[in-house]
Formats: structure tokens, sequence, C-alpha cells
């Protein structure tokens, strides 16, 4: 018989449960993770990581397009959407085993199948209905993610309308999408669809694309996004969709017009829903809130014994926050001194567009209702040395300070391989940096983390090279 008696058990394995689970075991506790459809979750295997192999295969065939301006020659050049698409359930799979591998490493068992609180302590784990074990642990840690929002009337159907798992495994690419919902993964999927050649329309109904991020990075990436051939929509509501053969009319209405748009496809991209159902929540005191559970600094919830954590657990919804969030609810179950609440304000956010987006800390806006008073730089990527050779020298890099402390309250980038560049400006938060730290900071050149000097070096009025 298979142990069934353990210090710690995480239902669901995805980036925040087995990095919890791990976790776990390296503090000495002992570690089962419950999970029923794949280990590495959405994430690794329907969300961040196969959409980034999608994404590249379109930055490859993007800069084919260009050959000729960096003196190159290609005479033929095109996709197969069958084969990029087969790499990036390669790649899926790859990380898939590589969690797997983890696990058995760090001595943590996998239960497979469905985990429901079946009393104080308790965990009763089934596949299929069928019982696989029934666990008992003094601490269960709820992991288990969230899925697509669906809006009534706009339900979707794997065919003709989508959600981001028929958008990442398409047969054929369709000549004309409508995207709902601008968020990052809308504006993703967008941005793929478009690179390999489809008619792309967005519809937001807020007032900007990319709704969370800085006001001028999003207007910023607007022009960029509708340079490239998107039809955008803001303020804009779809009021039905409706089906016709192999084609769908969507009924839209802003700045008090309405009108209509008929696409190949649609995808549906309005937010998520967490998956609070069918895990024994009845009777116990865990309370739940627009379906994610409510939890407090240490990710306790008000049942005894049981946490949560993650996209279940609200948001903002990103992978690295799951893991984090995990990290310190198991280092505070065993004690570890030096744990500390979770600050949503150090958690970078990243878009994986063209251009790609990336923030972290407070947006202008916010700041100033804060009631801060304020410094900000910006620097444009026209001003480096290394974006120009890169051929990228669309974007921008903005910092937000606090005129009277000098503390970094925000940064926001728009431009070549932000996502990479913000992860400074996150240690930074971390590590309560002012402005002085940062500008005595060396940066090597040529690089494109130069222009994150110069737009600290602006918001103080000593910017050098723009």
């Amino acid at each position: 018989m298979a142990d069934t008696s353990f210090d710690v058990v995480v239902v669901g394995a995805g980036p925040g449960g087995y990095v919890t689970a791990i976790r776990a075991a390296q503090l000495g506790m002992k570690a089962a993770i419950v999970e029923e459809k794949h280990l590495g979750g959405i994430c690794l295997n329907w969300g961040c990581i196969p959409t980034k192999a999608l994404l590249r295969s379109a930055e490859v065939y993007e800069n084919i397009k260009h050959a000729s301006e960096f003196g190159l020659t290609v005479k033929e050049f095109g996709y197969d959407v069958k084969k990029v698409v087969e790499r990036s359930r390669k790649v899926a799979k790859q990380l898939n085993g590589g969690v797997g591998h983890l696990l058995k490493k760090n001595k943590v068992p996998v239960f497979d199948g469905r985990g429901r609180l079946a009393g104080p302590g308790k965990l009763s784990v089934k596949k299929d209905g069928k019982p696989v074990a029934d666990l008992t642990a003094k601490h269960i840690i709820l992991a288990t993610g969230a899925r697509p929002r669906s809006l009534p009337g706009l339900e979707p159907d794997g065919k003709l309308i989508w959600t981001y798992f028929e958008a990442m495994v398409p047969e054929s690419l369709p000549k004309s999408l409508l995207v709902i919902g601008s968020g990052a993964i809308g504006i993703e999927f967008a941005s793929f669809y478009r690179s390999l050649g489809a008619e792309v329309t967005v519809c937001e109904i807020l007032p900007r694309v990319l709704p969370v991020e800085d006001e001028e990075i999003s207007a910023f990436a607007r022009k960029q996004f509708e340079k490239q051939g998107m039809k955008i929509h803001t303020e804009t509501q779809v009021k039905g969709l409706t089906k016709a053969g192999d084609k769908v009319t969507a009924k839209l209405e802003g700045g008090g017009k309405a009108w209509e748009v008929t696409v190949d496809r649609v995808i549906l991209a309005v937010g998520i829903v967490g998956n609070t159902e069918d895990l024994g929540l009845e009777g116990t005191k865990v309370k739940v809130d627009r379906t994610h559970i409510v939890i407090d600094e240490w990710c306790r919830t008000g049942e005894p014994g049981v946490y949560a954590i993650g996209d279940v657990a609200g948001p903002p919804w990103l992978a690295h926050k799951a893991s984090h969030e995990g990290v310190i609810c198991v280092e505070k179950i065993a004690g570890v001194n030096d744990v500390h609440p979770l600050d949503t304000g150090n958690i970078p956010g990243c878009t994986y567009s063209r251009p790609q987006v990336a923030s972290v800390g407070l947006s202008e806006a916010a700041a100033k209702a804060k009631g801060y008073q304020l410094k900000v730089g910006r620097f444009p990527f026209i001003g480096n040395g290394k974006a120009i050779a890169l051929g990228e020298p669309e974007g921008m890099v903005k910092t937000v300070f606090d005129a009277k402390t000098g503390e970094l309250l925000g940064a926001h980038m728009i431009g070549a391989e932000v996502t990479e560049l913000i992860q400074g400006y996150a240690v930074a938060r971390t590590m309560e940096s002012t402005e002085a730290e940062l500008m005595h900071t060396v940066f090597p050149h040529p690089t494109l983390s130069e222009m994150m000097h110069e737009s600290v070096l602006d918001a103080y009025g000593r910017a050098v090279h723009f």
C-alpha cells in the first residue's frame, strides 16, 4: 500500500502547486501532490510556455520578412501551421516530463486524480469517479488554478468561437479573426495571428488596450499594433455572435454606433474563473468571493489547516506569483524565520506581443492617485545603439519615482526584450533601491539595459544620450 499520511498535500500541480510541494520537501516535510490532468498545469501545458513557443515562431517569421534590411537574401519562405503547433506541443511535453522528474527527485509522490476535502485533515482522491486514495495531512494547500471566463451570448464552442485552448492548436490559419478582450492573453494571440498574415480585429470594452498597463505605454502599444494592420476598437461591446457555415458575425456597439464584423474565428479572452467547484468546500469555513478563494497574507483560508495559492486565490493571475505564494505558504508553515508576506507591487507583469510590454509597481496615474509627488523619466529605444543595431528602434522605458524619497514607485517598458529587462527593476524594488543606487549602477555597453539607466537619469534631468 502506498503511504497516505503526509505533513502537506498540495491539490494541483501547476507552477504554484509543484513548486510548493518541492519547497515543502526541501524543508523536511513529508509532501504529496494531487493532479487530475497535467503536471505543470495550464501554464506549462496550455498557457505560458506553449504560447511563447508559438510567438517565437511568429517572431522568426517576422525577422525573415525583413531579411533584406540586414543584407540577407531569402528567396522563398513560408510556414506550416501544423509544424508550428507541433513544435509548441513538443516544448510543453518536454517540460511536463521535467516536472515529473523534479517531483521524483524530491521524493514527492503524485496521486493521479481529483482531490476533494473530506473532513478536517482529510482529502479523498478519485479518478473518473473511482477511488484512488484517502489521504490525511496536517496542511492541505489548494492550487487548482483557473479556466477561461465565458460570457452570456458569447459562449465558446471549440470550433468557430475559441478560448486559448483552441487558439493554441489551430489546424489551419484563419484568414480573419476577432479577439474579444485586449489583456495579455488576447493581445498575444492577436500578435501571433497577425504576424502569420491573418486579418485581426481586437475589441475591448475599456477605454484602452492592455488596460492594466501605464496609460502612456498602452497608447504606444496601440499605435504599434495598428501600424502592423490590426483593427482595434476600444470602449466597444460585443452584443452577440451569430454562426453561419464556417463564419461568425459579431454585433458591435461603441461610441453611439452599432455595426457588424464577419470573421472566420473568434477568440474569447475576457478573463478567468477560479476552479473552486467539487473541492468539498461545502460545510467548511473556506470563503469564495467571485469564484476565488479568500486568503490572508499567509495564504490561509478560514478553515484551519486549509490554504490556497495561485490563480484560484485571486490576482495577479501570473505563474510566478503562484510559485512565490506557495513558497511563502509552506515556509510559514515550517516556521522559517525570515519569511515575508507577498508584496504584489513587486511582481512584474509581461506581455509577449510584438512589441513586448513589461511593468512592475505603480503606473504614473496610480502613483498620482496615491498622493505622491513624482519625478518621471523616459528614454526611447531610438536613442539606444543596441536597439538600432538589432533593427528594433521602436519602444520606450519609463520610470516613476517618489520626488521626496527617491523610491522607485514603478517601471514600464515597451519594445524588444523588455520582458527580460524588467527583472532589473523588480530587483531594485525588492531591495528598496532609490534613484541614487540606480544612477550609480554601471550598465554594460552596448546593451538594451542602458536605457534603464538613462530613464532613471532622465527623471532627474540628467539623461545623456537623448
